[in-house]
């Protein structure tokens, strides 16, 4: 995947490596996490404080680049992606969070949530579950913010994958209602052509299908599973150094590299830019913009504590007696008048668990709101709400019964 990878993240991808948590960034996630070397050479290349020494510890106990990208240790990595197919499902509420977000705080002329959601994804995300569950709903809510892209290598950890994998997948999304097109994983023209065909899809999400040779400059292992999940050897290495030009020793990059690959300065004006365009939006509508920036900080309305100490006093002194969900209830909505980033959502389930409150709205469709019916998809539900969450700027929950989740 690296031409493709060069396309999005040289071209197309708009982030600040120095600033990581910068909130209108563009969101990446690498759904085939066992492909994490690529998103740590990645970080690693664009400014990211990922050194070659971090590089290094690869596979290490707390070393920032885990064998699968792990939340919380690089910077850059957006969530955790290990188990195929919750990377994707992540982008799903990833993309969500954008939409209604951007539907609650843009106003006209002033579009201050604004980005992207890319996904790189394999065919063993395509064989979970869980990536049918969201990438369903990804199309009934017409997250057009939503570009992802299909490393199809045809190969699996147990081989060539046309013994267990025979779907029309193209044709599958086609029918959950995304925009598809298919190239060459390997050029760079087509792969920038299919982004720039995908941004112009603004009702659907989209899904570039790339036809890839795994590890393409391996002489003697390339289109086989022998290396996908295990080290060339010290030979082929050798081998697809000559064969690909490589003349380096490694984790030598040489400063033109370097210099081609920065992205500090570009992220910094990208950043800049927004800043001036979130100034005017705050001088327009100083009171959401606050909001705006309380809530993606992660904090609590400032009269929180007040609110919800005397919500706890009442529910104490009428001492109900009430079954546990009917308390849920009454939590839910006694916070939510409270809570605007408060995102309810329940798996087909929302009459049984008493996971609504007469403020919210429903989502319908492709039009937003803040109440989520999920249909019966709990993985998806589950996975996609952490996405959200990750994203910032709302707490969802979910709900549903054990049994069914297990």
């Amino acid at each position: 995947m690296a031409e493709i990878a060069e396309v999005l993240w040289n071209h197309n991808l708009s982030h600040n490596p120095t600033n990581p948590e910068w909130a209108n960034r563009d969101r990446f996630v690498l759904s085939n996490g066992h492909g994490s070397m690529l998103i740590y050479s990645l970080l690693h290349l664009t400014g990211y404080d990922v050194s070659i020494d971090d590089i290094k510890t690869f596979r290490q106990l707390h070393s920032k680049c885990a064998g699968h990208p792990e939340y919380g240790y690089a910077p850059g990595v957006e969530t955790t992606t290990g188990p195929l197919g919750q990377g994707i499902a992540n982008g799903v509420g990833f993309a969500m969070a954008e939409k209604l977000l951007a539907d609650q705080f843009n106003k006209p002329g002033h579009d201050i949530v604004d980005h992207y959601t890319y996904v790189f994804l394999g065919d063993g995300c395509m064989m979970e579950g869980v990536s049918h569950e969201a990438c369903a709903l990804a199309g009934t809510w017409g997250l057009g913010k939503l570009i992802a892209f299909w490393d199809d290598n045809g190969i699996s950890i147990d081989g060539h994958i046309e013994g267990w994998y025979t779907d029309d997948t193209a044709g599958r999304f086609t029918a959950y209602g995304w925009h598809v097109v298919s190239v060459d994983g390997h050029d760079q023209a087509a792969i920038q052509a299919a982004i720039d065909a995908a941004k112009k899809v603004t009702d659907k999400p989209s899904l570039i299908c790339c036809k890839t040779i795994i590890g393409k400059g391996s002489p003697n292992k390339s289109g086989s599973h022998d290396c996908h999940g295990s080290a060339l050897g010290e030979a082929e290495v050798a081998a697809t150094r000559a064969e690909i030009g490589w003349p380096h020793e490694p984790f030598v990059i040489p400063a033109d590299v370097y210099a081609g690959w920065d992205q500090k300065a570009k992220g910094a004006e990208r950043e800049a830019a927004w800043d001036a365009k979130f100034a005017a939006y705050a001088a327009a509508y100083p009171a959401e913009a606050a909001e705006f920036k309380r809530r993606m900080a992660g904090e609590l309305p400032a009269n929180w504590k007040a609110l919800t100490d005397a919500i706890i006093a009442e529910t104490n002194e009428k001492a109900e007696k009430l079954a546990t969900r009917q308390a849920s209830q009454k939590a839910i909505t006694a916070l939510a008048p409270i809570l605007p980033e408060f995102l309810g959502g329940s798996a087909d389930l929302t009459g049984s668990n008493l996971t609504a409150a007469k403020e919210f709205k429903h989502v319908s469709a492709k039009e937003p709101g803040n109440y989520i019916s999920y249909g019966v998809r709990e993985f998806g539900m589950a996975a996609i709400m952490n996405g959200m969450a990750l994203h910032g700027g709302l707490l969802p929950y979910g709900g549903t019964f054990p049994m069914y989740s297990a």
